[in-house]
């Protein structure tokens, strides 16, 4: 087998099903197969996938594991010679997988390959690749000297436009694919360390083994990271911890830096924080892109169309434009949300066998999902 992709999901029913969904279609001509491991989730994660997808691989862990451990319990089982980890809130395209299994850098040193992410207003996620935050690297993110000038730029491998493939350091743990030999060759994703700082980890335990790590800008994919980041008090303590695992595992143990961390991280998470609670969108209308025959009931006038290309941006309103998976490819809906993305357009799509309304609509916020069946 080619590939095995392995989704951990923890309470994100209706994101678990559009990713599945999108996964299929994306490996329909790969020898590959789909596990999805859940971490004692409390909704109907897990009913959904037994009902819904009864020939993926559904792992019920009976504790929530967290993600190193949740996705080493995947990879044990996986048969794939290459391994897709995934987030469960992400949208691949139909040729995402063939494009990274194709490219010219496997006949390289390599080790692991990311991609282009996008939120879900179709902007550039600047952690789809990323350099060692050493403590100075880690000082300029958090204090945003990155954004005055490259000089300061390591953080995001800012050596690399958003749409220029290259070597970098880190890549994201929401989309990395590598051989399955080499994940077991470094250990895995470090399951003393909950969250937050595991991919880093990984990423620079294959640096240190000899490989080069690629962001490969040819493929993107969806990551509505705000639906399982909340950014809170919890997510602070997270974070903090997370940082300190990896500078304690990596570097020389500083009292100095951790008090640096204790209070970057503070700040840190209170800018998050208030970012996604300030963010309030008052949508004017809706476009449905939708070649059948379907009437949504929304607050909002709703337009209906069956042509991408016969969008036309209204500046002056403030639009959701939403998309029935049915009509359209995941690439289609990629493309067109990374060509159209603007302030006055927000993006969601159309579940019809679930009849839900699903998307984010910016990198900080909780994913909103509309569930039809009950405005209905």
């Amino acid at each position: 087998m080619q590939l095995s992709v392995i989704i951990l999901n923890y309470n994100v029913r209706y994101f678990l099903e559009l990713c599945v969904l999108s996964v299929q279609k994306a490996i329909q001509n790969i020898d590959a197969e789909i596990i999805v491991v859940d971490n004692n989730s409390s909704d109907d994660s897990c009913a959904m996938m037994a009902a819904r997808f009864p020939n993926v691989k559904l792992i019920e862990n009976k504790t929530n594991f967290g993600f190193p451990k949740g996705n080493n319990i995947g990879v044990d089982q996986a048969k794939g010679e290459y391994i897709c980890i995934l987030n469960p809130d992400t949208v691949v395209a139909e040729d995402t997988f063939e494009k990274i299994l194709n490219t010219k850098n496997w006949q390289l040193n390599t080790g692991l390959i990311g991609c282009k992410l996008i939120d879900g207003t179709g902007n550039f996620l600047p952690e789809s690749k990323r350099g060692v935050p050493t403590p100075w690297v880690a000082f300029t993110k958090i204090f945003g000297l990155y954004k005055i000038s490259n000089v300061f730029g390591k953080y995001y491998a800012q050596h690399l436009s958003e749409n220029q493939s290259g070597k970098v350091d880190i890549l994201v743990g929401a989309f990395m694919v590598m051989k399955r030999s080499l994940y077991l060759e470094v250990g895995g994703f470090d399951e003393n360390c909950f969250m937050y700082s595991d991919d880093i980890d990984l990423s620079y335990m294959v640096k240190k083994s000899g490989r080069e790590n690629y962001y490969f800008a040819e493929a993107s994919v969806i990551h509505y990271k705000g639906e399982s980041t909340v950014r809170d008090e919890k997510y602070m303590k997270r974070f903090q911890e997370a940082m300190n695992f990896f500078y304690n595992k990596h570097f020389k143990k500083s009292l100095f830096f951790s008090g640096f961390m204790k209070i970057g991280a503070f700040v840190f998470s209170k800018i998050k924080k208030a970012q996604q609670k300030n963010r309030s969108i008052t949508i004017d209308n809706y476009i449905f892109f939708s070649k059948n025959e379907v009437q949504l009931a929304l607050e909002k006038p709703v337009s209906y169309q069956t042509n991408l290309l016969d969008f036309s941006p209204n500046n002056k309103l403030q639009t959701e434009i939403i998309f029935d998976i049915q009509s359209f490819s995941f690439k289609e809906i990629i493309d067109f949300m990374q060509k159209h993305k603007a302030a006055t357009i927000t993006y969601k799509m159309y579940l019809p066998q679930s009849k839900v309304i699903i998307g984010s609509n910016h990198a900080n916020d909780i994913g909103e999902i509309i569930n039809l069946s009950k405005i209905a």
